[in-house]
């Protein structure tokens, strides 16, 4: 019999299609969800086998099915055999025993599928189930983080589950030398993020050099003896992806370039002169912005102006094309690379900030002469352009993987993408408890003042009745003016804009304490768990408030996902404008068309009739920004199968 605690949540017939229009889930994924709860089923009742072994048993039941995997031999009975030993495992050896909808959601990483599991359902406990069955295949099984902290802590907890498993367990590092590397990919298990399992892999391919096939590796071995002994890893053949929305998606494209100096001191000089040309030239007249695009089209009269502007300086500013393209680039950094936005000067330097994540990122640098077009706006230092040796995205990086497998709060919206990308269905799984969660009606003001006010009363208000309250921005700079509301008005507060990852964590884990108010970018401390204090629920729980809608829907379901976790009690409400980034970048015309007339009002737009219009608004945004994000990675998709196939012969890209 199964203990009422650990029983599998079961619905009646019919209640598939309700709870999956409640949960805004694709009626598509609920068959996917009714088979793995079915396993997790299987594997409940296998319970009171293990439950009764003495230790010694336990282990030399995982050591048998250990040596099935290594051979290949493996039934679909002996892979939930294995599930369920691992769990057995885990409660005796973390005193954590997943819960049934956690088993169903290792089963369809497993499967190789994205298990949306919502925040709090302990994603890296489930996670060991489906990297015990990969690690006992004997080819290594990659756990992909989104930074350091949480590889080296994940890989520090669940240790014991792996050890006992028969199984050696590994983190990457950014500090780590290629010897020590080596050893961590050597394990059976190996946390690391995506930065660095990418970054490593292209070191592998310069360190090939022209081989890039087995066979040649083994007649470069015998002629040269000098081969794969040189490699830091072992083969790319499975990887489980946390926060896969994030990684495979909003980072799809970006490429991870290895690149090395050098030095042109012509070009930096070009740089600086392009900043100062910049100046000269009148915006509407010389050339024109366009905001969705981000690009600067100068007119005719502009480059006239430019050639006169330009002439006195000879070389390569004789030549309209070169001279027309540094300065537009100029002006691009100008107008859409803002100071505490997309990046901060630190020390002196240009620091890049993650858009999603509001995290500094220094060892990353903008390329095409970006990063000194900015430096040179902020009268700094230019540093010469790098030239690139190796360079992929990492959305055709792990494609590479011969099994892969991902886990997110926020998977359905792009359920269709990992499906023609990565060919990974999504796989909805229900909560442990009931959602207790009350979203609250968009508050909607016309000018950006209006709103930062609001907010700044709704958390004193919240803070005065004890309630926690979380508060979501886009950017640095709008964190640190929150920041100053907050402390006119004498609240305590923390604020969390690009941190060390540990402290970030530590923040986020408190913010659930009594009238504690933490004000962070959209996606800071994602992976760790939000726990309410004692007295805290009585109080309604957390409140989160995000002060901006994200061009990706899901980032603000993200963020909405961290309050009312587990049954806790929790509300959310979403406070916007006009002024916001996304309407006047993807609906200018439309925001302009609704704030006229309304010029210093500083109150909500609260009348039913108008307020459906400028909802409407924000929905149309969302959705031109969702479209054009999703056409970019498609373009970037069509040039990776195109490298493919056209430089099939050489084996990779060069």
């Amino acid at each position: 019999m199964l203990s009422g605690r650990n029983r599998a949540p079961e619905l009646p017939k019919g209640a598939d299609a309700a709870w999956a229009a409640a949960a805004g889930v694709a009626t598509r994924c609920v068959p996917r969800r009714q088979m793995f709860l079915r396993d997790a089923q299987r594997i409940m009742q296998l319970e009171e086998t293990y439950a009764v072994m003495a230790s010694g048993d336990l282990r030399n039941a995982a050591l048998e099915l250990r040596g099935l995997f290594r051979k290949g031999r493996e039934t679909a009975t002996d892979v939930l055999r294995g599930a369920a030993v691992v769990r057995e495992v885990a409660s005796r050896r973390i005193g954590e025993m997943p819960y049934p909808v956690q088993l169903a959601g290792a089963m369809a990483l497993n499967a190789g599928c994205v298990a949306e599991m919502a925040t709090g359902e302990g994603k890296t406990l489930t996670a060991t189930i489906p990297a015990v069955l990969a690690g006992w295949r004997g080819r290594g099984c990659h756990i992909i983080t989104v930074n350091d902290y949480l590889a080296g802590r994940d890989a520090a907890n669940m240790a014991a589950i792996y050890e006992f498993c028969g199984l050696t367990v590994a983190a990457i590092e950014q500090e780590m030398h290629a010897a020590q590397r080596r050893r961590a990919y050597l394990a059976d298990i190996t946390y690391c993020t995506n930065k660095e399992v990418c970054a490593d892999f292209l070191r592998d391919r310069l360190t090939l050099g022209p081989v890039h096939d087995l066979p040649g590796a083994i007649l470069q071995r015998i002629v040269n003896n000098a081969g794969t002994d040189r490699l830091v890893q072992r083969g790319l053949y499975c990887a489980i992806v946390d926060e896969a929305d994030s990684i495979l998606i909003d980072e799809a494209v970006t490429p991870l370039i290895i690149s090395g100096d050098t030095p042109n001191s012509a070009q930096v000089a070009a740089y600086t002169q392009a900043a100062e040309l910049a100046t000269e030239l009148e915006p509407f007249k010389d050339y024109q912005i366009n905001q969705r695009y981000r690009e600067v089209d100068l007119t005719q009269q502009g480059r006239d102006k430019l050639a006169a502007l330009a002439a006195p300086l000879g070389g390569l500013w004789k030549g309209a094309r070169r001279r027309e393209e540094l300065v537009v680039q100029a002006l691009v950094a100008r107008h859409f690379y803002l100071p505490g936005k997309q990046y901060v000067v630190q020390d002196g330097k240009i620091v890049i900030v993650d858009e999603f994540t509001g995290r500094l990122m220094p060892d990353r640098t903008w390329r095409d002469g970006l990063h000194q077009a900015v430096e040179a706006k902020e009268i700094l230092t230019v540093n010469p352009p790098k030239e690139t040796f190796s360079r992929i995205s990492f959305q055709r990086f792990f494609r590479l993987y011969r099994r892969l497998a991902g886990m997110t709060g926020t998977a359905v919206e792009a359920r269709r993408e990992m499906w023609q990308i990565y060919h990974m269905p999504v796989a909805v799984i229900p909560t442990h408890r009931p959602c207790l969660r009350r979203v609250l009606p968009d508050r909607i003001f016309v000018h950006e003042q209006a709103k930062w006010l609001a907010v700044a009363d709704e958390i004193k208000r919240l803070h005065d009745l004890g309630r926690p309250v979380l508060v979501g921005t886009r950017s640095v700079r709008a964190s640190e003016h929150l920041s100053g509301l907050l402390h006119q008005r004498n609240l305590p507060h923390q604020v969390l804009n690009a941190v060390r990852h540990a402290e970030e964590a530590q923040i986020i884990a408190g913010a659930g304490h009594e009238g504690r108010v933490t004000v962070a970018t959209n996606m800071a401390g994602r992976g760790t768990d939000i726990k309410l204090a004692r007295g805290v629920a009585e109080k309604g729980g957390l409140h989160v408030i995000a002060t901006e809608r994200h061009e990706a829907a899901r980032v603000d379901r993200q963020l909405f996902g961290r309050g009312a976790r587990q049954g806790d009690p929790g509300s959310a409400q979403m406070f916007v404008c006009l002024d916001d980034e996304l309407a006047l970048r993807y609906a200018p015309r439309q925001a302009g068309k609704l704030s006229r007339g309304r010029e210093g009002q500083l109150c909500p737009v609260e009348k039913a009739e108008i307020s459906g219009k400028y909802a409407r608004l924000f929905r149309v945004a969302q959705a031109r920004a969702t479209r054009m994000s999703l056409s970019q990675r498609k373009a970037v998709l069509q040039a990776d199968d195109f490298l493919d196939e056209s430089l099939g012969f050489a084996g990779s890209e060069r």
